[in-house]
């Protein structure tokens, strides 16, 4: 019974308000940000007011607000209270009691009207009142869904009807789903190219919105009346997992009825007219910045006194404030008309400073006045190329979008200035493409004629055969990603259009890739194109694996998945099922949201495909893809690389590489650079080097002769492109022809050299008069920003905005002796090698940024906002001296103490809430989000931090200090948004200690110098208290007992050598006689996990090899017996280079030096790392060539080199009739780090199954007591395609017998390489000069000189391999 009484009840639910009468409502709305928790501060505003409301018409009502207030809020909630705003409410008064009309019919708000002068903003206010009276009440049904409109969009809206059985009263609840729209009211800067990741929002979303109304309505004779209605709306933000808190935003409404008035409201005398509808009215918010509020009066005379600032304050050193500044600057030219840009320009264009603050600002203004100073000013000659290539690359890419702005583009693309730079016009065009789909991004409904250009460009460049014009139109229409390019697009795929056959393979492929963004909107259209294309085997493969690419771009099903690797097991192509099948299978492994799906029709796929196609050859065409996603961050990261190869030519076809981000919920191609050789390949298949019977390396051999005569290639076409894409957008590309690679060639050789050596002159003389020169940069590095209305009426934003300033102050002279001529003309280059240069060089650069997040209230005259603020300023002075002295090949560079700042780092980060409005600016309230903490508090991070660290560098007496400062509110709880809130800062300090003060540190280097250098020679300590005749009585001493101990070394290695090598041969003889019965030596050798093996015979002690293996060298000339002869070079010979580094005090000095000795007649180089002061330590690396089949080194530290070393041996032999090449690491005394580590490492293996791993592996592995401290490896060659590996270490013995290897070594049976059998290696060390070969050096030779080697490298390669074969 009761639910017949409520259905007809709710027949008459919508409110009804009387002819005739006036309601009379209390209204307050209030909206209020920042952290959940309470105690914190937050920032927001309240409006407040008496509502009248009344029936003017049918169906037509008026509405005035009568005494309205605003405040603002900035304190810690709930203990500080709203602020009245008087001077702001006085300001919009007049706007906010004009009374406005709306029609209202059966519980619907339709249209408002108000005259001309009521303001957006004010008008916004009235549209938050209204909605509450926005009801769609249905008369059958008391729980019900629908779509309704309000100032959000058209939103999904949950309805439901109760009654109060005692009152009678009727209660109303609207939910609404905030982030559930159609026709979504939302502004959006920055994010144009970020793509909605709807997989990535599934489990955690970082914008949600909802809005809750309760209503109370009471019966009356004529209907029920609306006696009261209360608004909860909540926005939430969270880059991460909202789990520990995330920032919100808060608006609440309640409108209660006072009384019912017979008197009726006078309408306003102007006109009304109609201002659209619920939907929110967006005005001025784009034009200001919720960081700042600025109140323009002249924007002229404003933005003068900001550039004056920024250029006077940055000069020496960047000012920590200047990224806040140069926002200002953006600001204001913002909201500056063209006119007021102009004459800006006009009053500082010859101020080079100035200038380039200008400069740097007006590409990120992104207005439509800024846009067309750049192309004005450009076209009258004001801007040079590089100024307005730089402004316009940005410029276009950071513009509004909209169908002004796409019109001012397209008229600059078709300027004649323009077309007769074609490199500028094609960034233009991909920028006219960017900005087309920026504005359909923003509206879905955008008409095609924004591309009516392009199209008409692409027809007639078909029509007359403009290859270079049709790629240019591809690449534009790749960019807009309109869907209703599809169809001119197709014209110029293979097998759709007839246009297509006349056409080259790049554009081909051009069409191809233009279709991946639209396949990101529309992948339903692209599908089967790109399908039809892959399946299509007439075509090249390079396009078929294009369109794979493009393929995967739709995201295909599994069952489509399925007959892609259908397709691909039948796949007569090698390099399509190659590179199809490597995309398939990484994708099996992907981790990202909006993959998954694609990954688990993967996983299908290659379970459907053979096994064989994972055996694929490196060199074979394949795609990879890498990803990682963590879901409580909501971030994550992919990449993905393409290799397109050609079985014809071993040079590949394309290369591709992409970085792909996701966070909060978007995704985005961040990087993308792909480089084609198309040009190229055609070119080299009219060479050898196509030769489809030749194997890779007589490929790889032909490539290179090809390449080294790439003037014969032809001019007709590119040899290759490369493009660069941003954000899924691309940006640039060029083409490189026979012609590109001419002019840069001789641009670089003949025509730069007169520039060259032009500008060398201008250089000398330039330093020699001082240089001194001023450097500033800025940078808008990032803008975000997202702008939501609420229920109130008032916009919410959500940002991110971040700036970086850099400045330098450069002061270099240099002085030379003898001093140069005057005139310069003739010489220059032979002048300055007899030169004597000294040059002194200053500067100061300094880096200072700012970040900072931002949400809450940007309102048009007022902000009331919670900002993260995040700043850094980094200064480091330096000061250098340097002097070239050429006649004799030194050169010397000093540090020297430069003036340091009080601080060179400084951090800092903060949150606060904000709260200013334009009639009170520049009156800030400004408080921190973390409260004071109460006396007592506890907790496990203090709430307070002021602590101080200082160290000081124990010989350079430089003293450094950071300052660390935190206030939080970590008091309050244990969630981890408590530790962030607050203040936090450190700053780090440099400067002199308090012992001797630091002169300078000093760089020297001396090139074969005649003599050793008095410099290199340490430095004797007067306090030490052994005299030079008792150094020499214990040197002579630590001679002679090093001499016995290395006899009676002696003696028992070669005992122990005797008897190893009668053991070894017995088991050898043991080892051929079980071998007799076996099938084959190599498993006889293997049974059962053991082997044994033959000895290792020397080519150079060997009689019968003694006629091919003749040496220079003779015996004695051993490592051991050159140390016994002379364990340091420095006494008997000049070193080839010296390098010292040395620290200079007031008080001494310290340093080491780097010398290197080369001993010509005994092949024998020395390197000798030792201290300038008198410290006996010292680093000696000894190597010697004894012989074209020996060669040896030693290395040995502490003491004079004695108290450690290590020595290495590598010889080339015979190991069972086989060439073969041994080396063997021996060493007296190991360093204790080293001897642990390998001591854990052993510890280690014993509990780890290595036989068994190594058994799994094909490796034998013997225990066996070798000598000790002796690791020897035996590399033997049976054949040319394979090797056996045996390793002795102390403890065992291992081999791999034998193990195949990839492809043929050039080494002959008796161990003799053909392509270095002219190779002298001592006699090009004897005729070695270094000096000579430094000032003769030429680049060409030397390039042709390893071509040449490589080329014969090859060849003999080429000759193993087919000797194999056969």
């Amino acid at each position: 019974m009761r639910a017949i009484v409520l259905a007809l009840t709710v027949a008459f639910v919508v409110p009804d308000f009387g002819a005739g009468k006036t309601y009379v409502y209390n209204y307050e709305g209030q909206l209020l940000g920042g952290l959940p928790q309470e105690g914190l501060g937050k920032a927001g505003i309240k409006v407040s007011s008496k509502v009248l409301l009344r029936a003017e018409a049918q169906n037509t009502f008026v509405l005035k607000l009568a005494d309205p207030h605003i405040y603002e809020y900035a304190g810690i909630w709930p203990q500080d209270h709203f602020a009245p705003a008087s001077k702001l409410t006085a300001a919009l008064k007049a706007d906010l009691a004009t009374p406005i009309k709306f029609e209202y019919a059966n519980g619907a708000v339709g249209k408002v009207f108000a005259p001309a002068r009521v303001s957006a903003a004010a008008l916004n206010v009235h549209r938050g009142i209204l909605t509450i009276l926005q009801l769609n009440l249905k008369n059958t049904q008391n729980v019900y869904e629908m779509h309704e409109a309000g100032p959000h969009g058209v939103c999904k809206t949950h309805y439901m009807i109760t009654e109060d059985e005692k009152t009678h009263q009727i209660t109303v609840i609207k939910s609404k789903d905030l982030t559930n729209c159609h026709e979504r009211v939302i502004k959006d800067v920055g994010l144009a190219h970020a793509e909605k990741c709807a997989e990535c929002q599934q489990r955690l979303q970082s914008l949600t919105g909802t809005a809750t109304y309760n209503y109370t309505m009471k019966p009356t004779d004529a209907g029920v009346q609306l006696s009261e209605a209360t608004v909860d709306e909540l926005h939430q933000y969270s880059l991460f997992n909202t789990i520990t808190g995330a920032a919100q935003m808060r608006a609440k409404q309640t409108l209660r009825l006072m009384e019912v008035q017979n008197t009726p409201i006078a309408p306003d005398t102007a006109q009304y007219s109609a201002r659209g509808s619920l939907k929110y009215e967006f005005g001025a918010e784009l034009l200001q910045t919720p960081i700042q509020l600025l109140k323009i009066r002249n924007a002229v005379a404003q933005t003068a006194e900001v550039l004056q600032h920024l250029a006077a304050n940055n000069v020496d050193m960047v000012h920590e404030d200047a990224p806040l500044k140069f926002l200002q600057l953006v600001q204001l030219l913002r909201a500056a008309t063209f006119e007021n840009i102009q004459a800006i320009w006009n009053q500082h264009k010859t101020k080079p400073l100035h200038r380039q603050w200008i400069l740097d600002a007006a590409p990120v203004v992104s207005t439509h006045a800024a846009l067309r100073f750049i192309k004005e000013k450009f076209q009258a000659g004001e801007f040079s190329a590089p100024e307005f290539t730089r402004a316009l690359l940005l410029g276009l890419h950071s513009a509004t979008a909209d169908p002004e702005a796409i019109q001012q583009a397209a008229s600059l693309a078709q300027s004649p200035k323009i077309r007769a730079m074609p490199a500028l016009r094609e960034v233009i065009m991909l920028g006219y493409g960017s900005m087309v789909a920026k504005y359909c991004a923003e509206v879905p409904t955008c008409s095609a004629d924004h591309l009516k250009l392009v199209h008409d460009n692409a027809a007639e460049a078909i029509a007359k055969g403009k290859i270079s014009e049709i790629s240019l139109a591809l690449k534009v229409l790749g960019n807009a990603g309109h869907p209703a390019s599809l169809k001119p697009i197709m014209k110029l795929l293979p097998g759709f259009g007839s246009a297509a056959a006349a056409m080259p393979m790049r554009v081909h492929v051009d069409a191809i890739l233009a279709l991946r963004n639209i396949a990101k909107k529309e992948p339903k259209l692209v599908q089967p194109v790109a399908l039809q294309l892959f399946m299509d085997k007439n075509l090249h493969p390079e396009a078929r694996m294009v369109a794979c690419i493009v393929l995967f771009e739709t995201k295909p099903s599994v069952a489509l998945m399925s007959t892609v690797a259908g397709e691909i097991e039948k796949e007569p192509r090698n390099e399509v099922a190659s590179f199809a099948y490597s995309y398939i299978k990484s994708l099996t492994r992907s981790m990202a949201p909006d993959l998954v799906n694609i990954a688990a029709a993967a996983n299908v796929a290659v379970r459907i495909l053979s096994p064989k196609l994972d055996r694929q050859s490196y060199f074979s065409s394949t795609a990879y893809h890498l990803d990682l996603y963590v879901s409580p961050l909501m971030a994550g990261a992919a990449g993905t690389a393409f290799i397109i190869n050609d079985a014809a030519t071993i040079v590949p076809r394309a290369v591709v590489a992409k970085a792909r981000a996701y966070l909060a919920g978007a995704a985005s191609d961040v990087l993308e650079v792909g480089v084609r050789t198309e040009g190229l390949q055609k070119a080299l298949q009219r060479t050898p080097a196509a030769d489809e019977n030749a194997d890779r390396i007589t490929k790889i051999k032909h490539t290179l002769k090809a390449l080294m005569n790439w003037k014969a290639m032809p001019a007709s076409e590119p040899l290759g492109s490369i493009y660069f894409k941003a954000f899924g957008q691309e940006i640039a590309f060029t083409n490189i022809d026979k012609t590109y690679i001419d002019n840069a060639i001789e641009q670089a050789t003949q025509a730069a050299k007169p520039r060259a050596r032009q500008l060398l002159k201008e250089t000398v003389k330039a330093l020699q008069a001082g240089i001194s020169y001023q450097f500033a940069k800025s940078m808008l590095t990032a803008e975000f920003r997202r702008i939501v209305p609420t229920a109130v009426g008032v916009p919410i934003e959500l940002g991110v905005f971040s700036a970086a300033v850099t400045a330098a102050a450069v002061n270099v002279k240099a002085t030379a002796t003898p001093p140069l001529p005057e005139n310069l003309e003739t010489g220059i280059l032979d002048q300055l090698r007899k030169t004597d240069i000294d040059l002194q060089a200053e500067a100061r650069p300094s880096v200072a940024t700012q970040t900072l997040a931002v949400i809450g209230v940007n309102w048009p005259l007022i902000q009331a906002v919670v900002m993260a603020r995040g700043k850094i300023h980094t200064v480091a002075p330096f000061k250098v001296a340097a002097r070239a002295d050429f006649p004799r090949g030194n050169i010397k560079v000093q540090i020297l103490p430069a003036e340091a700042p009080d601080h060179v780092a400084a951090v800092s980060f903060d949150t606060v809430a904000v709260a200013r409005n334009m009639e009170d600016h520049p009156a800030d309230r400004e408080i921190s989000l973390a409260p004071a903490a109460p006396s007592g508090a506890q907790s496990l991070i203090p709430a307070s931090i002021q602590k101080s660290l200082c160290g000081k560098a124990p010989y350079f007496q430089v003293k450094g200090c950071i300052e660390v400062a935190s206030r939080n509110a970590g008091f309050m709880g244990y969630n981890p948004i408590y530790y962030v809130v607050g203040q936090h800062s450190a700053r780090i300090s440099v400067g002199r200690g308090d012992g001797p003060a630091l002169e300078r540190v000093e760089f020297e280097v001396h090139i074969a110098p005649e003599k050793a250098p008095e410099k290199s020679v340490r430095e004797t300590n007067p306090a030490s208290g052994e005299t030079q005749e008792e150094n020499i009585i214990l040197l002579k001493l630590r001679e002679y007992l090093e001499a016995g101990l290395k006899k009676s070394s002696s003696s028992s290695s070669s005992s122990n050598s005797t008897s190893s090598s009668r053991s070894s041969s017995r088991s050898s003889s043991r080892s051929s006689r079980s071998s007799s019965s076996s099938q084959s030596s190599s498993s006889a050798r293997m049974s059962r996990g053991n082997f044994t093996h033959g000895p290792f015979e020397k080519f150079h002690k060997n009689q019968y090899l003694a006629t091919q293996i003749t040496s220079k060298a003779s015996s004695s000339s051993s490592i051991e017996a050159l140390q016994r002869q002379a364990k340091l070079l420095e006494d008997s010979i000049a070193p080839a280079f010296v390098i010292i580094v040395r620290v200079v005090r007031s008080d001494r000095k310290l340093g080491y030096q780097l010398a290197a000795y080369l001993d010509k007649p005994n092949s024998r180089a020395q390197l000798v790392l030792s201290s300038t002061s008198n410290d006996q330590w010292k680093l000696c690396a000894d190597g010697v060539l004894s012989s074209k089949h020996k060669a040896s080194a030693r290395v040995g530290w502490g003491s004079e080199c004695q108290d450690s070393s290590a020595t290495v041996k590598a010889e080339t032999g015979l190991h069972e009739s086989s060439p073969a090449a041994r080396f063997k690491l021996d060493w007296d005394k190991a360093p204790r780090l080293v001897t642990t580590a390998a001591m854990n490492a052993m510890r280690a293996c014993e509990y780890l199954p290595m036989q068994t791993a190594a058994r799994l592996a094909g490796i034998a592995v013997n225990r066996a007591e070798n000598k000790a401290n002796t690791i020897g490896i035996i590399v033997a060659l049976p054949t040319k395609r394979s090797a056996d590996i045996i390793v002795k270490a102390p403890r065992m013995t291992a081999a791999k017998l034998p193990m195949p290897l990839p492809f043929g070594l050039p080494v002959e049976k008796d161990g003799s390489i053909p392509v270095l059998q002219d190779l002298d290696i001592q006699d090009a060390i004897e005729k070695l000069d270094i000096r000579a070969v430094i000032q003769n050096f030429d680049a060409d030779a030397a390039v042709e000189r390893a071509i040449d080697a490589v080329t014969r490298v090859l060849n003999e390669f080429e000759k193993a391999q087919n000797e194999q074969e056969i």
